[in-house]
């Protein structure tokens, strides 16, 4: 079976903590923010609340866009389009927020209050500059 998510796509998402752009869609309108995140597994996870779970409620694709700049260059850009899944497992949002926070450098609780998402990457393309 091929890989959805080619090796090089999976070492520039692993790389460094960088910021995700979150695309959802709710009656054709598009909703994008920014949000923490981890790869791993051709699956994303974020933690998340608000308008974002509402539209992943409602519509469970989404896409996500992450880019590394360098002095206002871009040195490369990634885009996933997925299926988004809300994970209602105490056990594993906790394990989840605790990933995520840590590459993030936030104490390993905070955003107590949110939801994890787990976001199955359908197709995934990049470009380096």
């Amino acid at each position: 079976m091929t890989a959805t998510v080619p090796e090089t796509v999976e070492t520039l998402l692993t790389s460094e903590p960088l910021i995700a752009h979150l695309a959802t869609s709710l009656n054709d309108r598009p909703h994008v923010v920014p949000v923490w995140y981890r790869y791993a597994d051709e699956t994303v996870e974020i933690v998340t609340g608000g308008k974002k779970l509402d539209n992943i409620r409602m519509n469970p694709r989404v896409a996500l866009s992450v880019q590394k700049d360098h002095a206002g260059h871009t040195e490369w850009m990634v885009s996933l389009l997925g299926t988004a899944r809300i994970v209602d497992d105490e056990e594993a949002f906790t394990n989840a927020n605790r990933r995520i926070n840590a590459k993030y450098g936030a104490d390993e609780d905070a955003y107590e209050g949110n939801t994890l998402v787990r976001i199955s990457v359908g197709s995934a393309n990049y470009r380096t500059y």
